[in-house]
């Protein structure tokens, strides 16, 4: 009989806790961020916002693609968000843009966030929307290409991609550059995710690396909601906070 009263008297705790847990649950983010990084780094960058990503309860994927071809990296970006067990919203900087850009069109993605990156129509290629320098602004600092890749100068690293970062992060980004290969820089866009699925923008006003005035050209074709914040190129790294609140806007919104 006492262990009757005693499990009786328990009955309201226990309902308690599964009622906050049941909340939790439905609490939870309901979308996956699968990261895309751009051109001569690596996923590593995204570690500040993925970090803010993951503490607001985010299921977080960062691809590492080799941009050695945009059909290897695409087929990588695929590979992660066909691994999700949530509807996807793929982020992409730089040249991630182009990436994300073609990955998109995956029927589990329901949203698209740009980074300060590049966003081809059907057809295009980063190649493409660079062929005709935007007056005035400064030309990236391009290594002539070695074994059909290209870097930066690391010299000019810093005031060219990561003007507001750390010193030293910005000087270890500059010596551990990935090559980028001129077939990635070439990889023409079959379906422009962009023209079917909601999409975000968020401006880098101080990028020396794609201008300003680029960046808002193909985020108003993309009929994107537009962030600007001031940052560089790497703002993805120099503002985590804020980049992961715009990726998290666009996965609220959907």
């Amino acid at each position: 009989m006492s262990t009757l009263k005693n499990t009786l008297k328990s009955l309201p705790a226990l309902a308690l806790s599964c009622a906050v847990s049941t909340a939790a649950i439905a609490g939870a983010p309901d979308k996956s961020i699968v990261l895309v990084h751009g051109a001569f780094v690596d996923g590593s960058g995204w570690e500040g916002v993925y970090d803010i990503l993951k503490k607001d309860g985010y299921d977080v994927t960062i691809v590492q693609n080799p941009t050695t071809s945009l059909a290897a990296d695409v087929a990588l970006t695929k590979a992660a968000i066909d691994a999700q067990k949530k509807p996807v919203i793929l982020v992409g900087h730089s040249y991630g843009g182009a990436v994300i850009t073609e990955a998109g069109n995956d029927q589990k993605v329901v949203g698209l966030v740009y980074v300060t990156a590049f966003a081809p129509d059907a057809g295009e290629s980063v190649q493409t929307l660079t062929a005709t320098p935007v007056p005035g602004a400064p030309p990236p600092p391009f290594l002539p290409p070695q074994n059909g890749a290209l870097l930066l100068d690391s010299a000019k690293f810093a005031e060219a991609f990561a003007a507001d970062v750390d010193p030293k992060k910005a000087a270890f980004m500059a010596d551990s550059q990935t090559p980028w290969s001129l077939e990635a820089v070439g990889g023409s866009i079959t379906t422009a995710a962009w023209k079917s699925k909601p999409t975000w923008y968020l401006v880098a006003t101080n990028d020396k690396m794609i201008p300003p005035v680029a960046q808002r050209q193909m985020a108003k074709r993309a009929n994107a909601k537009v962030t600007e914040l001031a940052g560089s190129h790497a703002i993805y790294v120099s503002k985590a906070k804020e980049v992961a609140a715009v990726i998290e806007s666009a996965a609220k919104a959907q």
